[in-house]
């Protein structure tokens, strides 16, 4: 499926100047079922890395003879090392293309696997568990940048909600593929498939992933130059508020996740079982929304109007969390809270796609430090917002709800003031 591209100097659909054309091999532009697969799963990989693990970490605390508290490490290790590799090999991909810096990743991505599944210490668990997500951290930023490369304007919406489709399946498969690797083999298994994995994307996107930055658009310099890259796209007063807007939506994404095993379980009292047949359907409404986002919204309603439908559902929908947290409305059961979270996470698909697409929209110059910037910024914001839930202890779901709240409105917040959609985009 061939895309037109832009013009240079002529207007987006969204009414800014998107810049200088981009000039791509017709190859590289066919992005059919193969190459959306490609990028998806590129982007599905590190929730793979995470929640596939997660089953096994009881196995890992007994056989490493570790405490729980060093065994979680592993997990943030891994967070922290895919927040950090974004501001690397962002500014890398700029420089050198796409192809490379994401081949390289790739090949560090399963050797630090690999070594994770001979570990024989927690210590050097974590430390490659680091390294993997430093790796890792590739799939996520350079399918986003290659994304920029190829579309712009409301095909690039559709396309992130297109790869919104592949990469939400993952956490909701990842935790029942790894319980049934649990059920073959012990948690070295885990880290045994996802090398396999990692292998088998690697000689994909060496086969079929063409390079889509031409050497004529790359950046110059070194670490100085993409510093200054990097300040000139946060002193776009636009684009950091969408980055800012799309960031802190996704930490109130993160504190749902972070908070609901305790809140719909130890509160409410359901069964695991329960807790996971509701944690699919959030993430199904999740898929939903943001589908219904690129195939039947964007193009006919504004990118920026329906963000701001978006951010403004997650708003009213942690509001009422809250006011049923709080007791407002009297003693309330599973049921509505568990339907106050389904509309929080549905309406997730709308805000953020369409966050990226307008960032990356204003940054065809730079688009690996600006979504080095995107993806760092989500995970960092979400990474502070997650313990801030259990504040007050497992038994009460007050704290979920003021974290959502609070992020939702500072969302909103930064989207009105400093993207300012009522006015002519810069």
């Amino acid at each position: 499926m061939e895309q037109s591209m832009p013009e240079s100097g002529q207007k987006s659909t969204q009414g800014h100047i998107t810049g200088t054309p981009v000039v791509v091999p017709a190859a590289a532009r066919r992005a059919g079922l193969l190459v959306t697969l490609v990028l998806g799963g590129l982007t599905a990989l590190p929730p793979l890395s995470m929640d596939m693990y997660l089953p096994a970490l009881p196995e890992v605390t007994r056989s490493l003879t570790a405490p729980a508290a060093t065994v979680q490490l592993t997990l943030t290790a891994c967070l922290a090392g895919m927040a950090l590799g974004q501001l690397v090999v962002g500014p890398m991909s700029d420089k050198w293309g796409r192809r490379r810096p994401l081949l390289a990743g790739m090949v560090v991505y399963v050797l630090a696997t690999a070594v994770c599944a001979f570990a024989p210490s927690a210590e050097l668990l974590i430390a490659f568990r680091l390294l993997q997500g430093l790796a890792g951290a590739a799939g996520i930023v350079i399918a986003r940048a290659v994304v920029r490369d190829l579309y712009d304007g409301v095909e690039m919406a559709r396309f992130f909600s297109t790869l919104m489709l592949i990469s939400g399946v993952a956490p909701i498969v990842a935790p029942l593929i790894g319980g049934q690797i649990l059920r073959l083999t012990d948690w070295r298994g885990v880290f045994h498939v996802l090398a396999v994995i990692g292998v088998l994307l690697t000689l994909v996107v060496w086969r079929f992933l063409h390079e889509t930055l031409p050497p004529e658009r790359r950046q110059e310099g070194g670490v100085g130059q993409a510093l200054r890259t990097m300040r000139g796209l946060l002193a776009d007063r636009v684009f950091t508020g969408y980055m800012l807007a799309g960031g802190l939506a996704f930490a109130a994404l993160f504190a749902y996740i972070s908070a609901s095993p305790f809140v719909v379980q130890e509160i409410y009292g359901a069964s695991p079982q329960t807790f996971s047949l509701l944690f699919g359907l959030n993430s199904i409404g999740l898929v939903a929304v943001g589908q219904i986002n690129g195939k039947l919204l964007v193009g006919r309603v504004s990118l920026d109007k329906a963000l701001g439908w978006g951010l403004s559902v997650v708003l009213l929908a942690s509001a009422a969390l809250l006011l049923m947290t709080t007791g407002v409305f009297g003693e309330v059961g599973l049921v509505p809270v568990a339907a106050g979270l389904f509309v929080l996470m549905s309406a997730m698909g709308l805000a953020l796609p369409n966050t990226n697409a307008q960032a990356l929209m204003r940054t065809p110059h730079a688009a690996g430090s600006a979504s080095a910037l995107l993806g760092t910024s989500s995970f960092l914001i979400g990474a502070i917002a997650s313990p801030l839930v259990g504040i007050a202890g497992e038994h009460t779901a007050v704290p979920m709800a003021v974290v959502q709240l609070a992020c939702a409105t500072a969302a909103l917040a930064s989207f009105l003031l400093l993207c300012r959609p009522w006015r002519p985009t810069p």
